[in-house]
């Protein structure tokens, strides 16, 4: 494969993903931790999407009635309703099960990604954040969230 080949595969991978409007989408961020809600709130910033937040899983379960977002980041320990628990709750209803939830934790224990995994997580992030990571894992989950549900409703 020559240099203009790979970079032809390239130019044509861009162009898919400018093709997904991620205006139209609401993220969720949950955490019990304000400084961590503030600095994903600063990393995400550069994607065009709504960006809603909760302090802990009893209020994210609120916003989430109230907003349906497409996608949810949720720290795994919380007080009141852990993230494990919101993540049930939600891949449980039938309304809610196809929104998107990214774990965040600190945990190293691997019980505690199989616990997530069996609650119905997409995926993990650990703390501390890396922006990079953040984006890329959220930008490309959101964008099939949203391809998804195109082909749902046609």
């Amino acid at each position: 494969m020559t240099h203009d080949s790979i970079h032809s595969v390239n130019d044509s991978k861009s162009n898919v993903s400018t093709n997904v409007d991620l205006s139209v989408a609401t993220l969720l961020l949950v955490d019990d931790n304000a400084q961590n809600v503030e600095l994903m709130q600063a990393f995400l910033e550069e994607l065009p999407c709504k960006i809603l937040t909760a302090s802990d899983g009893v209020e994210a379960i609120e916003v989430i009635e109230r907003a349906s977002p497409d996608l949810i980041i949720l720290d795994v320990m919380m007080p009141r309703m852990s993230g494990f628990e919101v993540c049930q709750k939600v891949k449980s209803q039938p309304s809610t099960r196809d929104i998107v939830v990214i774990m965040v934790t600190a945990l190293n224990e691997v019980s505690d990604y199989e616990r997530a995994v069996e609650c119905g997580t997409n995926d993990f992030i650990t703390k501390p954040v890396n922006k990079l990571e953040l984006i890329t894992r959220v930008r490309t989950l959101l964008e099939l969230a949203l391809v998804k549900r195109g082909f749902e409703t046609q």
